[in-house]
């Protein structure tokens, strides 16, 4: 699911799908913007060098926050550890071979460095396992070759009034339009964004997926656009497309494709396990806060550092139960749901975190350019996702059609039992 606003509505469009157009042999791979990355062959080394990363990409925050730019250092970090490509065929958290639950756990590492990273970096896994669901073998060939080379992949799904539409032309679609909050901004060589494909006759075939290649086609930048609370650097733009001509193998899958189920919202789990990163990043920092100033004897400051604690640690489990139930389950709406519930109790795990902290670490522990003030603002930010209120409505019109027991929905009862 590529929920890449803050607070946006997701675009459905239906409807058959008349003649699309062909698909010739796809252009050569695009030049290799660096050496290729030499990955950990295993999800252990991975791990560990993944975490020693993300330390030091904390300790950078502050001189990153200071440019309001693109984290262009963290992410040149993040491809020479061979990031870009760890859920690749072959990789340790290949696409569709049951690691979601540790994928989680490594998205949730990046978000406890940088929530504008994370949600860039989230980005870039959801377009490759988009490319792995829906594009040809021979795309495929071509991206995840553009990701071995150091390429950074994006969805991008959000737009305003002047929205993206794909018209038929000789040489493939020609774009109108723009999308709004496009994250990591034209640093995204390789964006997914979607838009209503028309057919030569003007009709409407769906919401079409295509990949434009920024390195070598050009767009408008709408900078003054972004102007957030937080989040600052994750450079969420705004872009015009107008003009730009996707050949038919920049077609990514059929009209309507992208919004497929379960797919399509069972990846909340992806940006639920960012935020639950930086919900354990403020625990850290008030804890720190507090040794600092000499306040942990104090029981009122004890109290919400447990009750902190509970909460993070709430987050976690419902983590890797969902990457069990997405890895797991045949049911889509079954996966939907646990997603939707994974979702929404991240988000008041991480709201009550935020208002613990603040209230452990007052109006000192929130001066700039303290971590815990940058992460204050970036994770109010963050927790901005589309329709929280229809994803809860869901959760409950699901337990009220199934007749079952509750205890039966979601329980896995002992063997010994």
């Amino acid at each position: 699911m590529a929920l890449d606003s803050y607070s946006g509505a997701q675009s459905a469009f239906a409807g058959p799908s008349p003649t699309l157009l062909s698909s010739p042999d796809p252009a050569p791979a695009a030049s290799p913007v660096s050496d290729p990355p030499a990955t950990p062959r295993n999800g252990a080394d991975y791990l560990e060098r993944l975490s020693e990363l993300t330390r030091t990409m904390a300790d950078w925050g502050a001189a990153t926050q200071a440019t309001r730019d693109f984290p262009h250092r963290e992410f040149d970090a993040l491809r020479e550890l061979g990031a870009f490509t760890i859920t690749l065929p072959g990789e340790p958290l290949a696409v569709g071979t049951g690691k979601t639950a540790k994928l989680l756990q490594y998205l949730k590492l990046v978000g406890r460095a940088s929530l504008p990273v994370g949600r860039i970096y989230e980005g870039h896994i959801n377009a490759i396992e988009l490319i792995h669901l829906y594009g040809t073998p021979e795309q495929q060939e071509r991206y995840y070759a553009d990701a071995r080379a150091g390429h950074l992949f994006g969805v991008w799904n959000t737009e305003m009034w002047d929205g993206i539409h794909l018209h038929e032309v000789a040489e493939g679609a020609l774009i109108k339009g723009s999308k709004s909050f496009c994250s990591g901004s034209v640093h995204v060589t390789r964006p997914i964004i979607t838009g209503v494909r028309h057919a030569g006759s003007g009709e409407e075939l769906g919401w079409q997926m295509c990949i434009p290649e920024l390195d070598h086609q050009e767009v408008k930048v709408d900078e003054s656009f972004w102007t957030p609370l937080g989040m600052e650097c994750s450079v969420s733009y705004k872009l015009d497309f107008t003009g730009l001509t996707m050949r038919p193998e920049q077609l990514l899958g059929r009209p309507n494709d992208y919004e497929t189920q379960p797919h399509f919202s069972g990846g909340a789990i992806r940006f639920a396990a960012v935020q639950l990163g930086a919900a354990e990043a403020i625990l850290d920092a008030t804890r720190t806060f507090l040794r600092k100033v000499k306040r942990t004897e104090n029981s009122y400051q004890r109290t919400r550092v447990g009750q902190m604690a509970i909460l993070v640690e709430t987050g976690n489990q419902w983590l890797q139960r969902a990457g069990e139930v997405n890895d797991q389950e045949t049911d889509p709406q079954r996966i939907i749901t646990f997603a939707n519930m994974t979702r929404t109790v991240v988000l008041e795990a991480c709201t009550e975190a935020l208002r613990l902290a603040e209230r452990s670490v007052g109006s000192r522990g929130l001066m700039h350019p303290g971590r815990m003030a940058r992460l204050h603002t970036d994770l109010s930010m963050y927790l901005r996702q589309p329709a929280p209120d229809a994803t809860l409505e869901q959760v409950g019109q699901y337990h009220l059609n199934d007749d079952r027991p509750i205890h039966q929905h979601w329980h896995r009862p002992s063997r010994d039992c």
